[in-house]
């Protein structure tokens, strides 16, 4: 497909069966499909998005303030929060939805070249996908960090810690040298550079494809959604699904609006 052909988008919702059936039959012929997600394939999980009308950061501004590397640094109030927040988070009852499961579909036939998520859940691991065809542009909520030393241990032993009355749990590392060392989750914060391999990966991966599948992101992220543009400018097909436009829904192909874990079934089902 030559990248600078003008493009139709089509909006539709569920309910329109052509652009399903046009969408299925590229994914069943495409030999490398990069899938990019975002929250929104997580919501149907119990895992809230984070700006949306019930997000976290809109009904929990102070949410949002823990998110900012440099505010999370500072002050240990800000952190007592943010380890009450994670000890409670609704991500560790979550399972994979219908979503998540499709997508794993995708891979088993040998279509799936790589999936970039913006999530920290591991709801796609968790899915069936193999961890080295996952790009977890932002980390992951299951491991906790050092900032000093880069100590990394399973997030469950520190939440036990947190459970055993430590509000604001350092590093055991530092602290046996005696020095203080500041825990945080191993996700990307606010002011926290992001990992140059991983957007390197993902931007190679979107040059690459033969389809690019979005799915539940605003694509207002960057760098990350900068891989819609690049996908199309190597001649990709671009499908977007989500449950409401985006910004680059002139990029695409097919934009399919509604539910995520109704949708994506569809889109791999025999």
């Amino acid at each position: 497909m030559n990248p600078t052909t003008e493009r139709k988008t089509a909006r539709v919702n569920l309910h329109d069966d052509e652009s399903i059936r046009t969408v299925t039959a590229r994914l069943r012929i495409a030999e490398r499909v990069v899938v990019l997600t975002g929250a929104g394939i997580s919501t149907d999980s119990g895992i809230p998005d984070f700006r949306g009308p019930n997000g976290l950061w809109t009904k929990n501004p102070q949410a949002e303030k823990a998110a900012h590397l440099q505010r999370y640094l500072e002050s240990a109030e800000v952190r007592r929060f943010a380890w009450q927040h994670r000890l409670h988070s609704a991500a560790w009852s979550a399972e994979p939805n219908a979503g998540h499961r499709a997508l794993v579909e995708i891979e088993r036939r040998g279509r799936l070249h790589r999936l970039v998520t913006q999530n920290i859940d591991e709801l796609h691991q968790r899915a069936g996908h193999a961890s080295e065809n996952v790009l977890e542009v932002h980390g992951t909520m299951h491991w906790s960090i050092c900032w000093t030393c880069r100590d990394r241990r399973p997030m469950p032993e520190t939440l036990e810690r947190v459970r055993a009355s430590e509000d604001d749990p350092d590093c055991l590392v530092c602290r046996s040298r005696g020095e203080t060392g500041i825990l945080k989750s191993d996700t990307i914060s606010f002011g926290q550079a992001l990992v140059p391999e991983v957007i390197e990966a993902a931007t190679r991966a979107a040059e690459q494809a033969d389809v690019l599948l979005a799915v539940g992101t605003s694509l207002q992220v960057y760098p990350v959604a900068n891989m819609v543009p690049r996908a199309r400018a190597a001649g990709a097909s671009i499908f977007i699904v989500n449950g409401e436009p985006t910004k680059m829904d002139h990029y695409a192909d097919v934009v399919l609006l509604g539910s995520i874990s109704d949708i994506l079934p569809r889109l791999v089902g025999d």
